[in-house]
């Protein structure tokens, strides 16, 4: 465990006072941010992925909803500069606004691990759906939820997060960490029960699993919002043919907004 001699406590009210920062930096963009303390995440997870700080440090949980395409993705490969071939635009995209949190708080030692990083032993260096789960923001469904498992055992069933407003309509982009600041009266907010019944979570494990490619699982609830068609073709879109449709979404961006 990284021990800070430094650390900062704060109470809720200086917990109010960050998130009110990162409303600014991250809210016109299309994102959301739940806070969670690193003691509720690394009792959940392996020792291999247990994160090296004390148990009441800080740290959010960043979501993209399904207007971040539109509000950060396009504006970004159409009007913040070229896009790097070696590297994949919307992890770009991500780490770009995730930056601009690091800048917001230029005074606060901040560390951000995104989705897609990994260890040099190639394993994920943050498990965002735990991450995600323990702060309340999503729910994780898993097989060993099953009181009743029909695949009893014989299969590898992957787990999937829902919101409680977008559904599977939603990407879970990584965490911030406040590697200083401390929070003892953050309280734990337990995920909703997005679900009724365990019929409708086999359901979802099951069109997540294997129907993952015609969307099915993400409309497992009704939802507030979805993706948009032309956010659906490019995930669809394998990613070495994405640059036709990157190039036509610039022909058609404003860059004067």
């Amino acid at each position: 465990m990284e021990e800070q001699t430094n650390a900062q406590y704060i109470n809720l009210g200086g917990l109010k006072e960050i998130q009110k920062r990162l409303a600014c930096v991250l809210d016109p963009y299309g994102f959301e941010y739940h806070p969670l303390k690193i003691g509720w995440y690394n009792e959940q997870v392996a020792k291999c992925f247990q994160l090296p700080y004390h148990d009441e440090t800080l740290a959010f949980v960043i979501i993209s909803t399904p207007s971040m395409f539109e509000k950060a993705f396009i504006p970004f490969v159409c009007k913040l500069g070229q896009v790097k071939s070696n590297l994949d635009p919307l992890d770009q995209c991500m780490m770009q606004h995730f930056s601009a949190i690091k800048e917001e708080f230029s005074d606060v030692k901040i560390e951000a691990i995104h989705d897609f990083e990994l260890t040099p032993s190639r394993r994920p260096k943050i498990l965002v759906q735990t991450a995600g789960h323990v702060s309340g923001a999503v729910r994780y469904y898993q097989q060993k939820d099953l009181m009743s498992d029909p695949w009893d055992g014989k299969k590898k069933v992957f787990g999937v997060c829902l919101h409680p407003g977008y559904g599977g309509w939603f990407a879970l982009r990584g965490v911030v960490i406040y590697s200083t600041i401390r929070c003892p009266s953050l309280s734990r907010q337990q995920p909703r029960e997005i679900l009724a019944t365990e019929g409708d979570v086999v359901e979802l494990l099951r069109l997540y699993n294997d129907h993952w490619q015609d969307w099915s699982f993400r409309d497992i609830i009704p939802v507030k919002e979805r993706y948009s068609q032309e956010q659906k073709n490019y995930f669809s879109t394998q990613p070495g043919d994405r640059k036709k449709l990157i190039e036509k979404y610039c022909n058609s961006f404003d860059r004067s907004v």
